[in-house]
């Protein structure tokens, strides 16, 4: 999670998952090679710790919508709540078409956000919309797998999928020093 980048969408999110929300949701929309989405409530709709007001988007240059991304989606106004959705595009080249790499290039990309996302995939037509708030390191075999189920004409999972419980851990404490994990895109 990347808590100095998107503050109000980590304080949303972790917020969230401390008093149990995402517990036993469903994804409730899964297009193959785009994105696993969840994090509407029983009701169809979206909630945030500040009683379901809902916050803007937080766009940066530091982070993208590279394969893997966990992102918060803005509703029609910009703004958002607790619907999040995981980036599942194919890697690369099969994802990064030459027409989006020229885009990349004639919007002012840096070269090597461009790159990155020619080697791993993603949807740069998303950036600067919707809340990149971190990245799967590990995992992505199980979105992947959510990612590959069938759906109905709606992009529901035609087998449920849910999430039993989710939690928000830190990695490197429990092993001795404090690590900093390297940004492979370099983001930070």
């Amino acid at each position: 999670l990347f808590p100095e980048q998107a503050p109000q969408a980590y304080d949303n999110f972790v917020g969230l998952v401390q008093a149990g929300y995402y517990n036993g949701l469903t994804v409730t929309r899964v297009e193959q090679d785009f994105v696993v989405e969840a994090g509407q409530g029983a009701d169809g709709k979206g909630t945030t710790i500040w009683n379901g007001s809902r916050y803007p988007a937080e766009a940066t240059d530091k982070l993208h919508h590279y394969s893997g991304a966990l992102c918060m989606a803005a509703d029609s106004s910009g703004k958002c709540a607790s619907v999040f959705y995981i980036m599942s595009t194919l890697p690369g080249g099969d994802s990064i078409t030459q027409e989006l790499t020229d885009q990349m290039n004639s919007a002012g990309y840096r070269a090597e956000v461009v790159s990155a996302y020619q080697t791993v995939g993603g949807a740069p037509y998303l950036d600067y919309t919707d809340t990149v708030l971190g990245q799967v390191y590990e995992g992505m075999d199980v979105v992947d797998a959510i990612a590959a189920v069938k759906t109905d004409r709606n992009d529901r999972p035609a087998v449920e999928q849910k999430m039993k419980s989710v939690s928000v851990d830190t990695f490197g404490e429990d092993y001795g020093e404090p690590q900093k994990l390297k940004d492979p895109y370099g983001r930070f």
